[in-house]
C-alpha cells in the first residue's frame, strides 16, 4: 500500500500537495455528511423534531412515516401484503435466474407461473381476492415490474432487430435500420406520451388498452432497439472466418446464429448489454408523466399531499436514490461476474 500511495499520489511535489488538498477537502465534505445525515438527524416519524433541527440535520423520520405510500404508492392500504409477496417472488425468480444451477429450460415455465401469481395477487378478482386496477399499483411493485419485463421483452426483439440490420435481404435490412433509427431518434418521454395519449385515439369507439400494457409495449420496443446496436456491435466484432467454418459444417443460418454466432457476439458484448438493462431500470422513473407513480412518483405522492412533511423531501430522494443504488449496483458486480466467466471459457 505505501508503494503505490508513494507511485501513484505522493511522486512529486505538485502530485503531493494536490492529494493533500484534496483529501483535506473529501475529509471535510464526509465530516459534513455525517454531522447532518447521522449526527443530528431525527429518526423517528415526528415533524416537530425535525423542525428543530432544520438545517442542520436530515429528518429521516419522513421515510419512517411515508414508506408504505413510497414503496407502495397508492395500493389500497389493508392489501399491501398482496404487492409485498408478489415482488418478494418475482425477485427471487430474478436472482435464481442469475444463477447458473438455474439455467434450465425448466426456467421459462417457472417465469411462466411466477407472473401469472404476480398478476393474481396485483390485480385480484382471483382465489377471493378483491381488485386493484392498475392505475392504483406503485412504488417498487412497479418499477421491478416495468424493469423486469422490459428487459425479457426487449431481449429476443433486440436479437431480431440486429440479426435484420445485418441481414443480406434489403427489405428486412431497411425496416429494421428504419426501426432502431425512428426509436433511438426521440426520448423514452415522446414515446411513452404517443403510448400513453396518442395510441387510444386510433383505437375504435369503445376499446381501450390498459395504460400499464401501452407504457410496457412502449418500453420494450424502446430498450430493444438500443439494445439491438449493442448486439450488432457484437455480430460485427465476430471474425469472418467463424461464419466460414459454420457454413462448411452444413449448419443452416439459424442453427449457426445459435450455436456459433450468438454465443461469441453475446459474450464480446456482456458490459454494454449489462449497461442497457441498468439504464432501463433508471429510465421505469420516467413512467410518472404518464401518471403511473412508480418509487419517483410515489414519493411526490407521499411528500406533497402532506405539508408537514414537505421540507423534506431531499431525505425521501435520497431513501428511493439508495434503492436505485442497491438494483444498480448489483447488476454491475453480475456483469462483473459474467465477464470473469466468459474470459474463464476463452481461456480454455
Amino acid at each position: 500500500m505505501l508503494a503505490w500511495l508513494r507511485t501513484n499520489l505522493f511522486n512529486n511535489v505538485f502530485n503531493s500537495i494536490v492529494t493533500l488538498l484534496l483529501g483535506t477537502l473529501l475529509l471535510y465534505a464526509l465530516m459534513q455528511a455525517w454531522i447532518w445525515g447521522v449526527g443530528h438527524a431525527v429518526w423517528v416519524a415526528d415533524a416537530e423534531a425535525c423542525g428543530a433541527v432544520r438545517g442542520e440535520g436530515a429528518c429521516w423520520g419522513v421515510v419512517a412515516e411515508k414508506y408504505r405510500i413510497i414503496i407502495f404508492g397508492r395500493y389500497p392500504f389493508g392489501e399491501q401484503w398482496r404487492p409485498l409477496l408478489a415482488t418478494l417472488l418475482l425477485m427471487a425468480l430474478l436472482v435464481a435466474s442469475c444463477m447458473r444451477m438455474f439455467w434450465r429450460r425448466w426456467l421459462v415455465a417457472v417465469w411462466v407461473v411466477v407472473l401469472a401469481v404476480f398478476f393474481i395477487l396485483m390485480h385480484g378478482g382471483a382465489l377471493g381476492l378483491s381488485v386493484v386496477e392498475t392505475r392504483l399499483w406503485g412504488g417498487l411493485p412497479l418499477t421491478i415490474l416495468l424493469a423486469s419485463l422490459s428487459v425479457v421483452g426487449a431481449f429476443p426483439l433486440a436479437v431480431l432487430l440486429a440479426l435484420g440490420r445485418l441481414s443480406d435481404l434489403p427489405v428486412i435490412r431497411v425496416l429494421c435500420t428504419v426501426y432502431i433509427e425512428l426509436i433511438r431518434g426521440v426520448p423514452l418521454i415522446s414515446v411513452l406520451f404517443m403510448a400513453s395519449f396518442l395510441f387510444p385515439l386510433f383505437m375504435p369507439e369503445g376499446f381501450t388498452v390498459d395504460v400499464l400494457a401501452r407504457v410496457l409495449v412502449a418500453m420494450v420496443l424502446f430498450a430493444g432497439a438500443y439494445l439491438a446496436e449493442v448486439i450488432r456491435g457484437g455480430l460485427q466484432a465476430i471474425p469472418r472466418g467463424q461464419y466460414e467454418a459454420a457454413a462448411a459444417l452444413g449448419l443452416s443460418y439459424w442453427g449457426m446464429q445459435r450455436h456459433i454466432i450468438l454465443p461469441q457476439a453475446l459474450a464480446t458484448v456482456t458490459p454494454g448489454i449489462m449497461n442497457n438493462f441498468i439504464s432501463t431500470f433508471k429510465d421505469t422513473s420516467l413512467v410518472t408523466v404518464v401518471s403511473l407513480y412508480e418509487l419517483t412518483g410515489s414519493l411526490d405522492l407521499a411528500v406533497n399531499s402532506d405539508t408537514n412533511w414537505l421540507p423534506y423531501k431531499l431525505e425521501g430522494y435520497l431513501f428511493i436514490a439508495a434503492i436505485y443504488f442497491v438494483f444498480c449496483f448489483s447488476l454491475s458486480r453480475y456483469s462483473r461476474w459474467v465477464e470473469r466467466q466468459v474470459n474463464r471459457g476463452r481461456a480454455h
